[in-house]
């Protein structure tokens, strides 16, 4: 890996830009992340559970099936990866081990949230937080214990949509002295509420703006004035994925075979997934047809 998260937010925060963070939610949008030339990706736990098990993230999947998904969207992109840890999957000796378990594979950045097990999306109703203390020493831990001290910890509070904002930014300043290198307060309702945000930390804060979730929805260069040094996309390949499978499946009903031509040809799809480099291996290694 030539660089880490930490290094490529920094140097996004010293040159006064906004970081833009695709998210993965299968090893293929992770190869085309890497081919369209991004500096880092997401994998959150929405897409992963979406996309791998055809499930809502609302707490049927568990650490050892995510962290799956996560090892099988890293071996086709080996760009820094940011990794979405939910609650850490238990009290804190369980955040310890799902942090260095995922920096034992390599992941370089990683997001641990105050919701309370069952958890569900950020954009969703229904959202319960954990008391202040118990999520406060869960980033405690986690900063604390991580084995690569380069590893970069996210903090996110979900209690904007459970109490308000005023609860949301205590618990920031709160994780913030905890060790968290980043914050990310959850689904903010307003341009008014994100200005209030993006001025008030010292550390880099992310933003997930997300079409029909509850985040107004604005342009990079907006966010990045509004004091944001990072916007999380997780949702938005996943989302035209589905939809353009639903599409061609339509098309395919109908009949009509009318949507035939929209997708990417063979040819291209063989240099997204390597055909060539494997076949050469052949060429170089195998035994000659007879």
């Amino acid at each position: 890996m030539a660089t880490s998260f930490r290094a490529i937010i920094n140097k996004a925060v010293q040159e006064k830009r906004i970081l833009v963070v695709p998210g993965a939610h299968d090893a293929l949008s992770a190869r085309l992340i890497k081919k369209l030339g991004f500096e880092t990706y997401f994998i959150g736990g929405f897409p992963a559970v979406g996309a791998r098990y055809g499930l809502p993230d609302i707490g049927l999947k568990g650490f050892g099936e995510i962290s799956a998904a996560v090892r099988d969207i890293m071996s086709a992109c080996d760009l820094p990866v940011f990794v979405d840890g939910d609650d850490g999957y238990g009290d804190v000796k369980n955040v310890v081990h799902t942090v260095q378990s995922y920096e034992r594979m390599g992941v370089s950045a990683i997001l641990i949230e105050d919701q309370q097990w069952p958890k569900r999306c950020g954009h969703t109703l229904g959202k319960k937080v954990v008391p202040l203390e118990v999520a406060e020493a869960k980033i405690k831990a986690a900063c604390s214990e991580r084995l690569n001290p380069d590893t970069w910890i996210l903090a996110r509070t979900d209690a904007r949509a459970v109490y308000d904002l005023d609860d949301a930014m205590r618990r920031a300043e709160r994780f913030i002295r905890a060790g968290a290198d980043g914050i990310f307060i959850e689904a903010p309702r307003s341009v008014e509420e994100l200005a209030r945000i993006g001025r008030a930390f010292d550390v880099p804060q992310i933003c997930n703006p997300l079409v029909g979730g509850h985040t107004p929805i604005l342009s990079m260069e907006e966010l990045g004035k509004l004091g944001f040094n990072a916007a999380v996309l997780g949702l938005d390949t996943l989302m035209h994925a589905a939809k353009a499978i639903e599409a061609v499946l339509l098309d395919m009903k109908s009949g009509k075979f009318a949507r035939r031509n929209d997708g990417m040809d063979f040819e291209q799809y063989k240099k997204v997934v390597g055909f060539d480099q494997w076949a050469s291996l052949d060429d170089r290694y195998g035994m000659p047809a007879s």
